[in-house]
């Protein structure tokens, strides 16, 4: 298992496309390339880690750089992944497979503009009872109380390309 997020290689010719990091600063980031639109997980232990559901985008592990890491601290959510964070000031900044080659970052600690847009929302029958879908948002009705994954689009509207993605796997779902 990785204990720490390293630098993948020096990259100071090299312009990132997104920089972030927790609120006091002791975890910086930088990213180069495409990241991935959002997804909001709504599974119990985002819940519990963030407070809410949990907003997520995602990068190629070879794409990401941690500068600056002296608050940076790994707990081990699942036998399949772990979840970083910042010691000093608790911000929850990251989720990774330990067997994937992906990472997926907080979408609120990138500094803006971002350009991120929201493209579904997953576990979602798991979600809190004070949270409300906007009409039209491409949801996984899976839960971890059971049941499979049944993409659908949210009542107000009609079945959009995400949904096509979701049939395919591509769900990007969190643990």
């Amino acid at each position: 298992m990785r204990e720490d997020v390293e630098a993948i290689e020096e990259r100071d010719d090299e312009t990132p496309s997104a920089t972030g990091g927790c609120l006091c600063g002791a975890v910086r980031y930088r990213l180069f390339g495409p990241l991935r639109d959002v997804i909001n997980c709504h599974c119990g232990q985002c819940q519990r880690t963030h407070g809410n559901f949990a907003a997520y985008t995602q990068i190629k592990r070879s794409a990401f750089s941690c500068d600056e890491r002296q608050g940076l601290r790994w707990y081990s959510s699942s036998d399949r992944a772990r979840r970083g964070f910042c010691r000093i000031c608790g911000a929850s900044l990251f989720w990774e497979r330990l067997d994937g080659d992906a990472i997926s970052i907080s979408a609120g600690s990138i500094d803006p503009p971002s350009g991120l847009k929201t493209m579904q929302d997953i576990f979602v029958a798991d979600k809190g009872d004070y949270t409300e879908l906007a009409p039209g948002t491409v949801v996984t009705l899976e839960g971890r109380r059971g049941g499979k994954a049944q993409p659908e689009v949210n009542a107000y509207t009609s079945v959009g390309q995400g949904v096509a993605d979701l049939a395919k796997g591509e769900t990007g779902e969190t643990e």
